[in-house]
C-alpha cells in the first residue's frame, strides 16, 4: 500500500511541474501518462541516483547538499530521455534547466502530499 501511495504521490507531483514548468511538455493530458512517468522515474531514483550522489560526495559535502538538487534534475532529465525514447510515453523534459525546476517542484510537491497523506497521517487518525 505504502508503494501504491508513492506512486500516486509522485504522479500528482508530475503533473504539477508539468503545469508549472513551461519546459516540460506533456502529449496528452492523461493519467497514463504521469502513472507512466513515475514508474520510469522510480526506477531511476532507485537504480541511477544512488551510483550519481556516491560519485558526487565530494561535491554534495562541499555544497552542504544543493549538489543533490543538481542530481535531481539530472535523475527527472534521464527519465523523460528514457521515457521517451523507450517507452514512448509522451512527458518531454526540453533542457537541463526544466529539468532541474521541475525536480525541484517534484520534490517539494511531495513532501508535502506525502506529510498530508502520509502513514504518519493515518496511524494518528486510526488511533482516534
Amino acid at each position: 500500500m505504502k508503494l501504491l501511495i508513492r506512486w500516486l504521490v509522485t504522479s500528482i507531483a508530475l503533473l504539477v511541474a508539468a503545469w508549472l514548468v513551461p519546459g516540460i511538455r506533456v502529449e496528452r493530458e492523461a493519467w497514463t501518462v504521469f502513472a507512466g512517468m513515475a514508474l520510469i522515474l522510480g526506477l531511476v531514483n532507485a537504480f541511477v541516483r544512488p551510483l550519481l550522489k556516491l560519485l558526487s560526495y565530494p561535491f554534495i559535502i562541499l555544497t552542504l547538499g544543493f549538489f543533490v538538487l543538481v542530481i535531481n534534475g539530472i535523475t527527472l532529465w534521464l527519465a523523460s530521455a528514457i521515457a521517451v525514447d523507450w517507452f514512448h510515453v509522451g512527458y518531454h523534459v526540453d533542457d537541463y534547466w526544466s529539468a532541474f525546476l521541475g525536480a525541484l517542484i517534484v520534490s517539494i510537491v511531495s513532501v508535502i502530499l506525502t506529510a498530508l497523506i502520509g502513514e504518519d497521517g493515518a496511524r494518528k487518525s486510526d488511533d482516534g
